[in-house]
């Protein structure tokens, strides 16, 4: 990518996107500015689609949006959906997202993270919704994306009782897949990484999109499979592996 950004370091792989949300002045709050900015990186990811890793500079992932921000927005900012649309388009990429959290993710920041398909965290990841206590509600997809992630009870408890769940806590409930020491976040996140890119790139994506498919319905696993099945990389995949093992299933 060719683009330079006022609020992400961008880093391009062969097989992936590193974006680290970096605003040091502010925890990386997000602003319009990372709106716009992380929009461009998703029209990229659309165009070219890539597996992604989103993490946060200095030891925190994003400690919520700009609140100075929201102060001035009003009902005209609220129905166009500012940072809920963009969190839509993360979720819905076509190949999949890793957030790498290393500290607090709270309110947008923890939206963010939830919008990924698979968070890996630190020690002293936390992840919180204090919009209630600003007098606002968590509307770019908590409310329901939480609940999906960890069940209504312990959403409720995030949502409405001001709980904020630390790394153990986010493991136990299935937040995050694993909690890491934080100099080793980074290399796990990559690694995990390259247990996915070793995987078809096609298999992946309609893996995804059949996972988060609304109302899933058996014909639409049986359509993936059949454009899986007639792929070149399925018969290639196959054959090396009937030969490793001597022909044997």
């Amino acid at each position: 990518m060719s683009a330079s950004y006022a609020t992400l370091l961008v880093e391009e792989h062969a097989d992936r996107l590193v974006v680290t949300l970096h605003r040091p002045e502010a925890r990386n709050a997000i602003s319009g500015r990372m709106i716009a900015e992380l929009h461009d990186v998703c029209a990229e990811l659309e165009r070219n689609p890539k597996l992604l890793l989103l993490t946060g500079h200095g030891g925190v992932f994003a400690g919520g949006a700009d609140i100075a921000e929201l102060r001035e927005r009003g009902r005209d900012e609220a129905l166009q959906g500012i940072n809920s649309r963009l969190f839509e388009r993360v979720h819905r990429l076509p190949m999949p997202t890793v957030a790498a959290v290393p500290g607090w993710a709270l309110g947008g920041g923890a939206e963010l993270a939830y919008a990924c398909d698979v968070r890996i965290a630190g020690p002293e990841a936390a992840f919180g919704n204090p919009e209630p206590g600003l007098g606002i509600l968590a509307a770019a997809g908590a409310c329901r994306r939480l609940r999906e992630l960890v069940g209504a009870s312990v959403a409720k408890q995030v949502l409405l009782a001001g709980r904020t769940l630390d790394a153990q806590g986010a493991l136990a409930c299935g937040l995050v897949m694993d909690v890491v020491p934080a100099d080793r976040l980074m290399t796990e996140a990559h690694t995990l990484l390259d247990r996915m890119a070793r995987s078809s790139a096609l298999a992946l994506r309609l893996t995804k999109l059949v996972t988060d498919a609304p109302g899933a319905h058996p014909v639409a696993d049986d359509l993936a499979q059949a454009v899986l099945f007639e792929s070149p990389d399925k018969q290639e995949r196959m054959t090396r592996f009937l030969e490793k093992n001597g022909g044997r299933t």
